[in-house]
């Protein structure tokens, strides 16, 4: 059987029986990414996503360098492209009103790396494009509710889903079936207290803005505040778009209730620490008198996973402060390392459970090597950066 004759009937297997070699669960960064490359290697992958429209998200919007080269390792670089993307060449830190530039490192050819900010839900988009390109990628559009282990042994089989008829308009039972089965389903996943004995740990949320035609301290930087404020980071999204993340510990006083609640706290202490270029625009976005949409910042250690036929990657199983925008870097790479791990030169058949095991134990501790930097910055730096203690706010002054 020729290749095409191949992905031919593997279409008509994944469509009429739902099966597959791998079920990825998750059309995020980390699924689209990982389908994309399991795809390239030939294996046949159901991408299952419980809504296929843009999605509205307030982080997931700066890749650095490291990720953008991981991209394009992947063959995915080109969906950069048309999205309105900003270059960003590295990052001022503005100390009450005392700036720092720190630009990323030049390379071995004495260059200057480059990373991208843009709209989350354009880039998200596009990565969905190009796996609906790939021949060997069926994508639904289904909510997956549970996993399906054989009666047998203990081993994942697939998962059980709700996808909507197109005619009633009702919710209908599914299934979907692979050799191996990939759940990336996020921060907030709902499978990783039945699979991780370690949960997130939560101790601040995020709340953002878009500020229109902001004149930038530094353009084409990623900008962190700090000020009486936790960190406040800045960073162009497009041409007229700018984020503005404001980091609110929790149960800090001044965003109390009783001190008039969180717009309070950006008017009264955010507000006064912003550059003054850009504090027009930042009052602007406040005007609609409404509560900024918010993301917790959450850290979950990595964790190895014996459970056979299934495993949980991306944010569902390592999260870190999103301070330093090291997320989709650590996701991309990740995906470049599990299929080098997974290729078929290596594991011809997924249902050898054994061998997918073995590679995902090397992948957990050959993944250290920038995983590891990635988590302890960020976390390091966010509790430099968020300080309320003096010895610590005496030591970010001198750092």
């Amino acid at each position: 059987m020729s290749q095409s004759q191949q992905q031919i009937a593997n279409e008509r297997r994944r469509r009429l029986h739902h099966e597959a070699d791998v079920v990825v669960v998750g059309a995020g960064v980390f699924g689209c990414a990982m389908a994309f490359a399991l795809a390239k290697q030939g294996r046949s992958v159901l991408l299952l996503e419980r809504s296929l429209r843009e999605p509205d998200r307030i982080v997931g919007e700066l890749l650095q360098p490291g990720g953008c080269s991981a991209l394009q390792k992947l063959g995915l670089g080109e969906c950069l492209e048309d999205i309105d993307a900003v270059k960003v060449v590295g990052y001022e830190v503005i100390h009450y009103g005392k700036r720092v530039n720190i630009p990323y490192p030049a390379n071995e050819e004495s260059k200057r790396p480059e990373g991208r900010s843009f709209h989350h839900g354009r880039f998200i988009s596009q990565l969905r494009r190009f796996c609906a390109g790939q021949p060997d990628i069926t994508i639904v559009e289904t909510e997956v509710t549970d996993t399906i282990t054989s009666s047998h042994n203990p081993q994942v089989l697939g998962v059980k889903s709700r996808t909507r008829n197109e005619d009633t308009g009702r919710k209908e039972m599914d299934s979907y079936f692979g050799q191996l089965t990939i759940i990336a389903d996020g921060y907030a996943s709902k499978f990783r207290k039945q699979y991780i004995d370690k949960q997130p740990l939560v101790k601040s949320k995020f709340y953002a803005l878009e500020l229109i035609d902001c004149p930038m301290p530094a353009p084409n930087h990623g900008i962190v505040v700090l000020g009486d404020a936790s960190p406040v980071l800045l960073y162009q999204i497009g041409t007229h778009e700018t984020r503005c993340l404001m980091d609110v510990p929790n149960n800090i006083p001044s965003a109390s209730t009783a001190a008039g609640g969180v717009r309070s706290y950006f008017k009264k202490v955010v507000l006064p620490s912003l550059p003054s270029q850009v504090q027009p625009c930042f009052e602007k976005a406040l005007e609609d008198g409404k509560i900024p949409p918010s993301m917790p910042n959450s850290f979950l250690p990595p964790s190895t996973q014996g459970e056979k036929g299934l495993v949980l990657l991306g944010d569902a199983m390592n999260m870190r402060h999103p301070l330093t925008g090291g997320g989709m870097t650590v996701a991309f790479s990740d995906v470049v390392l599990l299929s080098e791990l997974l290729c078929p030169e290596r594991i011809p058949n997924l249902g050898d459970t054994s061998a997918v095991q073995r590679a995902m134990k090397e992948f957990h501790w050959k993944r250290k090597s920038l995983s590891t930097i990635i988590n302890i910055l960020s976390m390091g730096l966010y509790s430099l950066f968020a300080a309320n203690d003096r010895h610590l706010k005496a030591l970010r002054k001198v750092a």
